[in-house]
């Protein structure tokens, strides 16, 4: 069985090992959305597709297949070691794994296919978090934000908002204005490396009047060195080089 990270979503941005893998595989798992996004190499296979937040149900079925004896790979959007189906997977082992060989196929993360639009944001130490509460309790997200501020890290939001929770990103937005200047650069992406692709650099006390931001999201703050430079966000990495270099 494979858990298969397919990257943004655009499919010369798949691996080649997970290319391979998926048109290998007999079964076809996963999220609708990330099925519809590498249909041309699964026109031949059997697939099962879900819905969102049906992560345990889509992992169990996967083992379920993978028992029967069938080549099974498990779709993951992005890395599947990265808020993907790589840990549901696991933890849900017990005696099967046994039985079956997991491997997990590495994927391109929102987080670098963003940032390589972006520039090079992530060129020093940073932090992600998801502001989605549903798995998490809000608190602890909050604290986390907190210490990645303190701590003058690149943060990257995953999950920034949905129709129903708002709430998580305007409360990160007023901690972050706490501990960094508003003038911090924000790279704001959205549909990276997909149709529609939007890509927005602002500061921090502009960052909340952006109307793109959504689940397709991806939010980069840059810490107190990073700077713009043409059409590019910038966090340098300490060599002494000159600017205009």
């Amino acid at each position: 069985m494979y858990v298969v990270g397919i990257g943004p979503g655009n499919t010369s941005l798949l691996t080649l090992k997970a290319q391979k893998i998926i048109e290998e595989s007999q079964v076809i798992i996963g999220y609708s959305t990330y099925i519809r996004l590498i249909d041309n190499l699964i026109k031949d296979k059997e697939v099962i597709p879900y819905d969102m937040t049906q992560e345990v149900e889509r992992a169990k079925y996967a083992i379920k297949r993978a028992l029967s004896g069938d080549n099974v790979s498990l779709i993951s959007g992005g890395d599947p070691g990265v808020y993907g189906m790589a840990g549901v997977v696991l933890q849900l082992l017990d005696k099967e794994e046994d039985r079956i060989k997991i491997e997990i196929i590495p994927g391109v993360t929102a987080a670098s296919s963003c940032a390589a639009l972006l520039g090079a944001p992530l060129m020093h130490d940073f932090v992600v978090i998801s502001l989605s509460d549903i798995l998490t309790d809000s608190k602890l997200i909050e604290q986390r934000i907190e210490l990645a501020a303190r701590g003058d890290f690149v943060i990257v939001f995953y999950n920034p908002k949905s129709k129903k929770r708002v709430r998580l990103l305007k409360r990160a937005w007023e901690i972050l204005m706490k501990y960094r200047s508003g003038n911090t650069i924000v790279g704001i992406v959205r549909n990276a490396q997909r149709e529609n692709e939007e890509v927005v650099i602002t500061t921090l006390k502009n960052m909340l009047l952006s109307n793109k931001i959504d689940m397709r999201t991806l939010i980069i703050v840059g810490n107190s060195k990073t700077y713009t430079k043409g059409k590019f966000m910038i966090t340098p990495r300490g060599y002494g080089l000159r600017e205009e270099l």
